[in-house]
């Protein structure tokens, strides 16, 4: 068993997780895992080729839609490494500092994708609602400074529990629940008072995974009002069919992120598959749904992408 009791001493390691009481299986479960991060890195990795190769998409829908492939792409590759590495090689321990570091890149990502979806939220409000005023309103210094307030707002988010976890000391058990570290699971090894983690976590939900959600909501509902005024049942269809893909995006996220969230805190007993299910859930979903949704419902992005594939001239 190993020790940590302050911050001082040498850095232990903890021990990931694989699928518990699966283990045996763990070669043949890697094949899903592994297709699934396929899709993912090929999917994004296309989404960003295509908008950078065609000058008629460095519109802000578009340039929204890219930092939402850049930050799947940082959720995919963040994970990548400590899944596959206990399917395949058992590799399942991870230093100290490497596991707060997989913590920051991974909170710090998922709370990106929320602000990112946001930000997408008020580009579809004003292409429906201002529409005489959209290029006025989103130039490319606007979105650009979206953009870096997104990464501002999602760092000044992860730090402070990073550090004050870093601070508590860790005894007993080193084992974690999951393939990666999450702030809901390593918490759950000190042997400290929590109190100022547990309510700075509270705060942290209260703001981004509700706060960000109602805005949407309230995005859409300033939407619709629009949409209703519009006299021709086509062009109402044609407005909201515009919105789908966003929407998907946004149930995509959410969904998973509060059943994960739930279930850490009202599901405590239930058995690890279920914790470890809703992890991964958490984690693949927004990175390998999203490009699969704007592939199929975008026109543009569909089109670029069979002519990419196609090698006819672009």
């Amino acid at each position: 068993m190993l020790l940590v009791t302050n911050s001082t001493q040498v850095p232990f390691y903890f021990i990931l997780m694989g699928i518990p009481g699966f283990e045996v299986f763990h070669t043949w479960i890697s094949i899903p895992f592994c297709c699934l991060y396929a899709v993912s890195l090929m999917g994004n990795t296309t989404i960003l080729a295509v908008i950078r190769s065609e000058p008629s998409l460095r519109e802000p829908m578009y340039l929204f839609l890219s930092m939402l492939a850049l930050t799947d792409l940082g959720l995919t590759l963040t994970t990548l490494p400590t899944v596959m590495g206990i399917f395949w090689c058992s590799a399942s321990e991870i230093s100290f500092e490497a596991c707060f570091a997989q913590f920051f890149f991974l909170h710090g990502f998922s709370f990106m994708e929320s602000s990112v979806l946001l930000a997408m939220s008020f580009d579809r409000y004003v292409a429906i609602c201002r529409p005489l005023h959209y290029v006025s309103i989103l130039t490319n210094r606007v979105v650009s400074r979206i953009g870096i307030a997104i990464i501002c707002r999602c760092v000044v988010a992860v730090l402070p529990p990073l550090f004050l976890l870093k601070q508590l000391p860790f005894c007993g058990s080193n084992h974690l629940s999951h393939s990666y570290c999450l702030h809901q699971d390593m918490i759950r090894l000190v042997c400290a008072d929590t109190t100022i983690n547990n309510w700075y976590g509270f705060v942290l939900a209260l703001l981004i995974i509700t706060l960000d959600p109602l805005l949407i909501v309230f995005s859409y509902a300033l939407i619709l009002r629009s949409v209703l005024r519009v006299g021709s049942q086509v062009e109402r269809l044609r407005a909201l069919n515009n919105c789908l893909s966003h929407i998907l995006a946004v149930l995509v996220l959410f969904v998973p992120m509060v059943g994960l969230s739930m279930t850490h805190r009202f599901a405590k007993h239930a058995p690890p598959i279920v914790h470890v299910l809703m992890a991964n859930i958490y984690v693949l979903a927004p990175p390998v749904i999203n490009p699969i949704i704007y592939s199929v419902k975008t026109k543009q992005i569909r089109r670029r992408i069979f002519l990419l594939f196609s090698h006819r001239p672009l």
